[in-house]
């Protein structure tokens, strides 16, 4: 029974940090979907926030200016975004698309030229910088039997997800500001209406979704790919968070669930007991896009109105059509 417990606690040790860049990704999405836009371009900010991050570690080493351009770069690619969308009325979801493009040519083209000015012909982050970002371990509180290490002995985006995920429910729920950006999401006339600045909402709101995107980014460059840059790494990962904010039903506090689900199903190829050892490894590596095609099957149901998309959610809104 021991051998149990003790597999199934290393199962969800390692489920959690594979959730991670996932909700990351969601928490960015339903922040800019909460103020009434769809952006498709999560996975394109997430390869700029890994790129610009990426940058900000390999050059400078310093854990602060990576996560500080990680966020920037993700913010630069929903500026894009809330340009398009927001002042010029382009289609949300074209641009979307359009961004995921775009992001993931910019980071192989900055990074093939790192490359080529590498030594070593390689993209990697020094040892010392990897060490500073992994070992962030909660001194006394990792000591903790069972939960210390799996909580407070793992690296610092962890411990920032969590904070992000938290820091969002409470602003959305419990905050005017939240409350007028939930209001925008639903009928940005109305709140326009009652004197709030509809344009400078979406406007805050998608470049601070876009830096969280671009967090996630990083975490799939220093966590993932161990600080060392792999071709398509984010590889797909900002779709399973579209639909997640689905699953999650645009809740942060949700998405946290929704997460380790799919942390979960990223990791079982590697923990898969006795009588499953002789299903391949591929089908396990399609189980998230599997679940994440009946989660949005399942969704499509009508859900309770606190649990539906915003009903402004992808729709441009223009002032002179009040």
């Amino acid at each position: 029974m021991s051998e149990v417990v003790s597999y199934f606690l290393s199962f969800l040790a390692a489920a959690i940090p594979a959730g991670m860049p996932l909700l990351y990704g969601t928490l960015g999405e339903i922040l800019t979907e909460k103020g009434g836009n769809l952006n498709l371009g999560v996975e394109g900010m997430m390869y700029m926030g890994a790129i610009f991050g990426f940058v900000g570690g390999y050059y400078a080493g310093s854990v602060l200016l990576m996560l500080l351009l990680a966020f920037a770069g993700g913010a630069l690619g929903a500026l894009i975004y809330a340009v398009l969308t927001v002042t010029l009325k382009a289609n949300q979801n074209v641009t979307g698309l359009t961004l995921t493009i775009f992001g993931t040519g910019l980071a192989n083209f900055i990074v093939e030229n790192i490359v080529l000015n590498s030594p070593s012909q390689t993209a990697k982050v020094s040892d010392e910088l990897m060490a500073r970002i992994t070992n962030a371990g909660i001194p006394m509180l990792k000591e903790i039997p069972v939960l210390g290490p799996m909580l407070f002995d793992t690296n610092i985006f962890v411990y920032l997800g969590i904070v992000i995920a938290v820091a969002m429910g409470l602003y959305l729920n419990h905050t005017r500001v939240g409350l007028n950006l939930r209001a925008i999401g639903e009928n940005p006339a109305a709140a326009d209406a009652a004197g709030v600045n509809v344009t400078l909402y979406k406007y805050a709101h998608i470049l601070v979704g876009g830096g969280v995107c671009g967090l996630g980014g990083a975490y799939v460059a220093f966590i993932t790919c161990s600080g060392m840059w792999i071709q398509d790494c984010v590889g797909g990962l900002g779709w399973i968070a579209v639909a997640l904010v689905i699953f999650a039903s645009w809740s942060p506090y949700r998405a946290l669930l929704g997460s380790l689900a799919f942390g979960a199903l990223r990791v079982v190829q590697f923990y898969k007991p006795a009588f499953m050892r002789g299903i391949s490894d591929p089908l396990f590596s399609m189980m998230p896009f599997l679940v994440t095609a009946i989660v949005l099957v399942i969704t499509s149901i009508r859900l309770r109105p606190e649990r539906m998309q915003p009903k402004g959610c992808g729709v441009n809104y223009d002032r002179e059509e009040r």
